[in-house]
């Protein structure tokens, strides 16, 4: 396709994006009692092969050409990571603190207790030939480990964010457990596609590329940015050029997460702990968020459902086999998330909450089975297995949380009443600076 030819094709891909991500989010919330997230999710999947390109092939592969998809995956690649940082801009890095021993615990022990399964039922799913040729016990275990280990990290922050979560210490340990988390999976998969065939330099340039970027953020960002900070005291608000200047260094950010090969979403989230608080952080969020939550974030979602199939899983078998993958997964992750929490001293409520939202995989496992996929890593039978658990483990979280937490600690006044009526996008720009 010609330069205008993907132009024509990307303005009616993006109203039919937004115009399914906010009839089926609003449907979602409305009729399901989700949060608009997950009704983006599964709008995402609606438009892929597993339903539109299911009903309608043709009219599917018109709107969705293959040329086009490398369009859609930089637009979602920037709704995320953008998203990512104005979830950074909200974190409350004084329960961070006052958490970090759980929130360390929380996070080992969601990525432990899932390795074991993995050990467990890899060398069975080898044998079905769930797997690529040339695969070996060891990187389908690893890679299992890491599928089933993963936690939704944005879809986490924007759940935590929609039910009234993110100003209280279970937010922040959850978000603060997720974010450890992912960066371990991530580390995880690049060694699975180090032995796989990208060698050993794979596997360190994210370790080391990681943990100078983080270690830098952390020690020097703070100072660096400060006189950034100090700009917009002294405007009053941010301007065009202080805005500019914010959204080149979160372009550099995720430029550095991508390119040591752990994701976009990272960068943008660490610069966001890190930028000055005050005038600065608070009229960034009001100037992006509705950006990168209407328009980009859709984008994501969508680009991940288009290589979502779940019409693989057709026989009794391997029907069996999902439930035995989904039912590992649920009580690995939940249950260790909720004894290490138990273990560090949170009360039972709490470390149940914990449990429950940890256990949402959503698009990022999405993410990394794409990949596994893409790489010859997994097998499209497999594949869909795992989208099917990521979609399950997602849709349980919000309700689940509820049950266990949410209405009792409502009920004591912890946290506020849900209103649905609500407007779920502009929670972001609520929050404190």
């Amino acid at each position: 396709m010609t330069a205008a030819e993907l132009s024509v094709v990307f303005f009616l891909q993006m109203f039919v994006i937004i115009a399914v991500s906010r009839l089926v989010g609003w449907l979602a919330k409305k009729y399901l009692g989700q949060p608009q997230v997950v009704g983006e999710m599964i709008a995402g999947v609606i438009l892929g092969p597993s339903l539109f390109g299911l009903l309608a092939p043709d009219l599917q592969h018109m709107l969705f050409p293959k040329d086009s998809k490398s369009v859609l995956y930089v637009g979602a690649q920037m709704g995320v990571g953008l998203y990512m940082f104005l979830v950074g801009l909200g974190f409350q890095a004084d329960h961070f603190k006052s958490n970090a021993k759980s929130a360390a615990a929380v996070s080992l022990s969601g990525m432990a207790a899932p390795f074991l399964v993995a050990v467990a039922i890899a060398p069975w799913l080898l044998s079905l030939g769930l797997f690529g040729k040339g695969i070996d016990t060891f990187q389908a275990t690893l890679f299992m480990g890491a599928a089933i280990s993963i936690t939704a990290f944005p879809m986490l922050a924007r759940i935590i964010h929609e039910r009234g979560l993110s100003k209280t210490p279970l937010g922040t340990l959850s978000l603060s457990a997720g974010a450890i988390d992912d960066a371990g999976a991530w580390t995880v998969l690049a060694i699975v596609l180090a032995t796989f065939g990208g060698g050993p330099a794979v596997a360190i340039k994210a370790i080391v590329g990681g943990a100078v970027f983080v270690a830098f953020m952390i020690t020097l960002g703070p100072k660096l940015l400060a006189p950034l900070g100090r700009w917009a005291e002294r405007e009053g608000k941010v301007t065009p050029n202080i805005l500019g200047v914010v959204v080149m260094l979160f372009m550099l950010s995720a430029w550095a997460m991508d390119a040591v090969g752990i994701h976009a979403v990272f960068g943008g989230f660490i610069l966001g702990t890190v930028l000055p608080r005050g005038v600065l952080s608070r009229e960034v969020k009001k100037q992006l968020e509705p950006f990168a939550v209407v328009l980009l974030l859709p984008m994501f979602f969508t680009f991940s459902g288009l290589h979502t199939q779940l019409t693989m899983v057709n026989s009794v078998s391997l029907v069996a086999v999902t439930l035995v993958i989904l039912a590992g997964s649920i009580l690995a992750k939940g249950g260790a998330c909720w004894a290490a929490a138990r273990l560090t001293g949170q009360d039972n409520a709490t470390a149940c909450g914990i449990g429950a939202l940890m256990n949402a995989r959503g698009l990022m496992e999405l993410i990394i089975i794409n990949i596994g996929l893409q790489k010859g890593i997994i097998g499209p039978a497999l594949f869909s297995m795992l989208v099917l658990m990521a979609i399950i483990t997602t849709l349980m979280a919000s309700p689940l949380f509820e049950i266990l937490y949410g209405k009792a600690a409502r009920a004591r006044g912890e946290l506020g009443a849900l209103d649905e009526s609500e407007d779920e996008d502009s929670e972001l720009a609520r929050l404190p600076a």
